[in-house]
């Protein structure tokens, strides 16, 4: 014979089973039953802290909570938000700028300066306030990005180009700083990204 078993509601119980052809009435202890509307609830979000470039893709609600069992007594949600607050504590890094340049003049000959490079001041600031600030050049920037592609080939589709060369235009105003807001664009996709911001190869950049 078909039957349901009872469940709790509000600090009232259903005892026994009710039979399908209606044998067997359920013996009610509580005058009433209330049941509760969430349709105004508002979703609680995670407490995770990220910087500004990842705080709309890390957002998480309780709507991605993972529904771990259901039984007779009810249903247990299980946020799994722990994976990714780890990963998030792998960004240390909140801004990157590139606020200027230096030229460093080679050996004048008759046909300009030969071996004249650029060297870019970086500004990093940390989620604790610090400041870091390190002088690079095009060429390691280079370095850097075919060193992550080989690093993390799955993750190649993140890695931003890099603004391109020119022989003719390397020292103009203008194209100095298209290359400035390209490089300062790249650094910033990498340093703020968790899978990125502490692996060897960028720490190998930013300290050698």
């Amino acid at each position: 014979m078909e039957s349901a078993t009872g469940h709790q509601y509000n600090n009232g119980s259903v005892k026994g089973t009710v039979d399908v052809a209606g044998s067997n009435k359920p013996q009610i202890t509580s005058p009433s039953i209330h049941t509760v509307d969430h349709a105004n609830d508002s979703p609680s979000t995670s407490p995770i802290t990220s910087p500004p470039y990842w705080h709309q893709a890390h957002q998480r609600s309780v709507s991605s909570a993972s529904i771990e069992s259901v039984g007779h007594a009810g249903i247990t949600l299980q946020d799994n938000t722990d994976g990714e607050d780890a990963k998030n504590e792998a960004c240390w890094a909140k801004s990157v700028y590139i606020e200027d340049h230096v030229v460093i003049n080679g050996g004048k000959t008759n046909i300009g300066n030969i071996g004249a490079f650029v060297v870019w001041n970086i500004t990093v600031e940390t989620l604790h306030g610090g400041i870091m600030r390190i002088r690079k050049r095009y060429s390691e920037f280079d370095d850097l990005r075919l060193n992550l592609i080989r690093t993390f080939p799955n993750s190649s589709g993140t890695i931003p180009p890099l603004p391109p060369k020119s022989v003719i235009s390397k020292f103009r105003p203008k194209f100095l700083e298209n290359r400035r807001a390209g490089l300062q664009y790249f650094l910033n996709c990498i340093l703020l990204n968790p899978e990125f911001s502490g692996s060897p190869v960028l720490k190998e950049f930013l300290f050698s």
